[in-house]
C-alpha cells in the first residue's frame, strides 16, 4: 500500500503524525510542501476529493498575513492559485493513502485507518 506524507517539516501535528507513523512502524513517503512543493495535478484531485473549504487552512499564519482582498470571494480557482503560491496555508497532514485522503492528525483516527 502506497502511502504519503504531507506537509511541513517543522510543523508539530506533522511531527505528531511523523512519530505515530514510525513507531507503527507504517512505510510511508513524507513530502514537504516547503522543499518539494505542489503537483498541481495532485492539488487538483485533493480539491475534487475534499474541496477548497477544508483543504485551506484559514486559521493558519500564512494565510492571516494575506491581504484582505486575496481572502475575499473565495472559490476554488481562487482557493487553488493561493495553495499553489503559498502551500504552507494547505491543512496538514494530509495522508494520501492508496488515494484516500486524511486530513488532520489524530492517533485514534491513524489507528482505525491501518488497522483496517
Amino acid at each position: 500500500m502506497a502511502t504519503t506524507l504531507y506537509g511541513i517539516k517543522n510543523c508539530d501535528t506533522i511531527k505528531k503524525a511523523r512519530k505515530w507513523l514510525d513507531e507503527a512502524g507504517i512505510d510511508y513517503r513524507f513530502h514537504d510542501h516547503r522543499t518539494d512543493g505542489v503537483d498541481p495535478a495532485a492539488l487538483d484531485s485533493w480539491l475534487a476529493k475534499l474541496g477548497w473549504e477544508a483543504l485551506l487552512n484559514s486559521r493558519g499564519t500564512t494565510f492571516r498575513a494575506l491581504p484582505d482582498e486575496a481572502k475575499q470571494g473565495l472559490d476554488t480557482a481562487k482557493a487553488r492559485a493561493l495553495l499553489l503560491e503559498h502551500p504552507a496555508m494547505i491543512k496538514r497532514p494530509l495522508l494520501e493513502r492508496d488515494g484516500e485522503l486524511t486530513l488532520g492528525f489524530k492517533a485514534d483516527n491513524y489507528q482505525s485507518l491501518f488497522s483496517r
